[in-house]
């Protein structure tokens, strides 16, 4: 019996459904339980610490690491980024935090949000070329990583206060983003407005003969 060998012809992958709606939800939910606690809005302990690992850290990164597998390397970075921040803040609390006191502690939140605002800085720029529901949500949390990195350092209790105020503005725009994403993408069709990209960066195609 002769075996003759097929000539192996590349095969596309199978789609998979976008999961920025799941990232974006877990992203909201722990930013709208810390945000609360920041806002003096709550009697208990730290009820966002479990959700920080469980939901909007290892949920958010699983988002990331889909988004890889779309090619969005937007959403592939912005979820596995804040999945990391999610996860990286819940283990510091119970690492680190209970070996310092307020103020070391205050000192060290200022850092990880300077941090994190930096990187943000950038995603917002390039958020502009993604739709209007995504600027919003990198807005907010800008503006939110600037208020609570400036009221850590200053030790201001005021000033963190009104970071809350603003985080818990960013959670319910994240939440409207995702639930957009959800019924658009069941419908086929635009149920919950997103918007359009705030202005086009991509390159317009030289004449013909010109490089």
């Amino acid at each position: 019996m002769t075996y003759v060998e097929q000539e192996s012809t590349p095969q596309t992958p199978p789609a998979v459904a976008d999961p920025a709606p799941l990232g974006l939800a877990a992203f909201a939910l722990t930013t709208f339980l810390l945000s609360a606690k920041n806002a003096q809005w709550t009697d208990g302990t730290d009820a966002w610490l479990g959700f920080a690992l469980g939901y909007g850290g290892l949920v958010q990164l699983l988002a990331g690491m889909w988004e890889f597998r779309n090619r969005n390397v937007f959403g592939s970075t912005a979820f596995s980024t804040y999945g990391g921040f999610w996860i990286g803040l819940g283990l510091y609390i119970l690492l680190v935090a209970k070996e310092g006191n307020a103020d070391q502690v205050a000192n060290d939140l200022g850092w990880i949000l300077l941090a994190f605002a930096i990187f943000n800085t950038y995603m917002l720029l390039w958020s502009t070329q993604v739709n209007l529901a995504v600027f919003g949500v990198f807005l907010t949390l800008e503006i939110t990583e600037i208020v609570l990195f400036i009221g850590n350092f200053s030790t201001n209790e005021t000033t963190i206060k009104i970071g809350g105020y603003i985080g818990v503005i960013t959670a319910l725009v994240a939440w409207y983003t995702s639930a957009a994403g959800v019924i658009n993408g069941m419908l086929g069709r635009v149920a919950l407005f997103v918007g359009k990209p705030l202005f086009n960066l991509t390159p317009t195609q030289p004449p013909a003969g010109q490089l």
